[in-house]
């Protein structure tokens, strides 16, 4: 035995210094200018690739179906978020290529009709978990702040970039519904399954609203405001400074800071209060974010806070400690900052680790999904729609 594990030893650290001689060579391989994945005008190449598959799927019916049946087989959140990110990528990239923006209109509404219909004609929790049967929500009639806070945020997309008066009406219901449920609630917390609360579906929220402000001329500020103010006495992570990601509707924390979680977080913020987004951004760079041998990846958890991998931080890979879920999510963050120093690491390991696949111009990742490309697509287009909800 002793022998054996000294052969085994031997092999691991052969494996390391192998490693250790060849990464940085392959690094040079796989890294390419910012550009290639994120650029100010127009579409860069990486978006043009991912945009043309994620449009195929919506134009192929039996393609579409076999991927959204995988993605529902372990997750039907999934399903519904992969609808989200496109919609939002996709009014990106109207406001980047304004001859293209009918295409990209229908494909959106496309989208948002089913989701609606798939909504009204299964209930809410088609797009949800399980566990959402599990218990009775506390506050009744029972909503999603997951579901409306990104239906919502679909439907102020679209219309920003071009209205459509069936939507305002949807949209304003929407709205109205989340404003009425934010004041009624005394710690101003709203469920997504029941007596389960997101900092991530909150901000989403939040952002919706703030886009009605805009598109309609209400005036939510004092909400939102008040939202933030509340966030920041109590649902600050003490130890990382970061956000927290899950709670109880009392605010009795449920899971503290995640990368799967923050990142997105710190983008959705930017609309709301860009200070607060970009001290979350630099926490969570310091405390999530890495760098090795010019490869970028993210930690699901700070140092200080012990989690479990589960479905939203994806396998977790030893000694690195790498995410899955925190590192495809750090590029929203890395791109919404202009973080390039992060970004190209980042889009070095999804090109070395990600498997691409290319077919005729469209590209996907085989170590992904839909909804894990959609993201990836909403990181390589964001910029624009931001803009001209900032812009008076």
């Amino acid at each position: 035995m002793r022998s054996r594990m000294t052969r085994i030893g031997s092999g691991l650290i052969a494996l390391m210094m192998a490693a250790i001689i060849w990464l940085p060579c392959l690094h040079f391989i796989f890294a390419k200018p910012v550009s290639n994945f994120w650029q100010p005008q127009g579409l860069s190449p990486k978006a043009a690739q991912l945009a043309a598959r994620q449009l195929q799927l919506w134009t192929d019916p039996a393609l579409r179906e076999r991927e959204l049946n995988k993605m529902r087989a372990s997750n039907a959140e999934w399903d519904f978020m992969g609808r989200s990110y496109l919609v939002w990528s996709l009014a990106n990239m109207s406001l980047r290529e304004p001859a293209s923006k009918q295409i990209y209109l229908q494909t959106m509404d496309q989208i948002i009709d089913e989701t609606l219909r798939l909504e009204k004609q299964e209930g809410m929790t088609f797009f949800l978990m399980p566990y959402a049967k599990d218990h009775p929500y506390l506050v009744r009639p029972a909503h999603s702040l997951f579901l409306d806070g990104e239906i919502a945020l679909m439907l102020a997309a679209r219309r920003t970039v071009e209205e459509k008066p069936e939507y305002k009406a949807l949209f304003t219901e929407r709205v109205n519904g989340m404003v009425d449920r934010f004041q009624k609630s005394r710690k101003m917390l709203l469920e997504s399954y029941p007596d389960e609360c997101w900092t991530f579906d909150h901000c989403v929220a939040l952002d919706a609203i703030k886009m009605a402000d805009h598109l309609d001329g209400t005036d939510h500020s004092a909400l939102i405001r008040d939202w933030i103010a509340m966030a920041k006495t109590k649902l600050v992570d003490p130890k990382s400074g970061l956000l927290i990601s899950a709670f109880q509707t009392g605010g009795t924390p449920i899971y503290g800071p995640e990368g799967s979680s923050i990142w997105m977080v710190a983008h959705s913020l930017q609309l709301l209060d860009e200070d607060f987004a970009r001290d979350q951004y630099q926490r969570a760079r310091k405390e999530l974010g890495a760098v090795t041998l010019g490869f970028g990846y993210a930690h699901e958890w700070p140092k200080s806070w012990k989690g479990d991998p589960d479905i939203d931080s994806g396998p977790i890979i030893p000694w690195f400690e790498i995410s899955a879920g925190s590192s495809g999510m750090a590029f929203i963050g890395a791109s919404s900052f202009g973080d390039e120093k992060f970004l190209a690491p980042l889009a070095a390991t999804l090109d070395f680790a990600g498997f691409p696949s290319r077919d005729g111009g469209r590209l996907k990742y085989c170590a992904s999904n839909q909804v894990g490309d959609a993201a990836l697509l909403y990181a390589a287009t964001l910029g624009p729609l931001w803009q001209k909800i900032e812009t008076p």
